[in-house]
């Protein structure tokens, strides 16, 4: 076998490993286990846009739809949810209009101030699992100039300031049942318990 099929190879058996480490299985049930029995919310995979859909008179939960089976929307997805207040959560997509790729340059800043939170809480989400992260600046079509650099230093000096003054508590709850599994080897309803625990102590 060539070396160069040998390295095709290790990186194919290393993707595969990848794939089964983070699967959309654990990331729903961790994120049910935490928050289904409290704020009655369940993570939902969708199709090509994601969305938050309110409780209704068909179903009797909210749900967090990520889109396209994709592990990162689901961590993107669950960081809007943490940062919503409890009015928002009561409206589709917490009430905000969402402006498509193409944005010109006002819209394309609008756009980067709102993102900056909760990629900060995604980016703390993905190091919990061990996983890379990357901003996203989400104007392909756009021709509003794009600072990718600038903007992934403001992500990560937020994240900074959440590990300084503290998590959301619900980030906080998240994060702590994603270190538990991904990274002390924990069983899912282990994680799903700890997680619970620091919502709890969140809320004395």
């Amino acid at each position: 076998m060539s070396i160069i099929r040998q390295g095709v190879d290790v990186v194919s058996k290393a993707c595969a490993a990848d794939k089964q480490r983070w699967t959309l299985d654990d990331i729903i049930a961790l994120f049910d286990g935490v928050f289904a029995p409290t704020f009655q919310t369940r993570l939902v995979r969708g199709e090509d846009e994601p969305l938050y859909a309110p409780a209704d008179a068909e179903t009797p939960y909210h749900r967090i739809i990520f889109a396209r089976g994709f592990y990162a929307s689901a961590l993107h997805e669950i960081s809007h949810w943490c940062i919503a207040g409890a009015e928002r959560r009561r409206r589709e997509d917490y009430g905000y209009w969402y402006l498509p790729d193409g944005r010109n340059e006002q819209q394309q800043r609008a756009f980067e101030r709102a993102e900056v939170a909760p990629q900060a809480l995604e980016s703390l989400f993905a190091e919990a699992c061990g996983r890379e992260f990357n901003v996203s600046v989400d104007n392909l079509d756009g021709d509003a100039e794009v600072d990718r650099h600038a903007f992934a230093a403001k992500v990560r000096a937020r994240a900074q300031r959440y590990l300084k003054d503290g998590l959301p508590a619900r980030a906080a709850a998240f994060r702590e049942a994603l270190y538990r599994y991904y990274q002390a080897s924990a069983t899912r309803d282990e994680a799903c318990k700890a997680g619970r625990e620091v919502l709890a102590a969140s809320a004395r």
